[in-house]
């Protein structure tokens, strides 16, 4: 079953890639909007197929923000 979903994961992320790469061309407006609609739909696939993949995300807590520091010596 993992390398199933694997291989779907892997399917849906060169579909994006396919159609991220169609986007950079010449594009009539109807087939700009039909591979934007599939890349939307692509990459919610992704994403849900992902989540239930590897249902536990760890995820770093955002790291703090210091002040720029002015290059002067204290």
């Amino acid at each position: 079953m993992l390398d199933e979903n694997l291989a779907r994961i892997r399917a849906h992320r060169n579909n994006i890639h396919r159609y991220r790469s169609l986007l950079e061309t010449r594009l009539s407006d109807l087939e700009r909007q039909f591979i934007e609609r599939r890349l939307s739909e692509e990459s919610s696939a992704l994403e849900t197929l992902t989540s239930q993949t590897f249902p536990i995300a760890l995820t770093m807590p955002p790291r703090p923000v210091l002040p720029a520091t002015t290059g002067a010596a204290p």
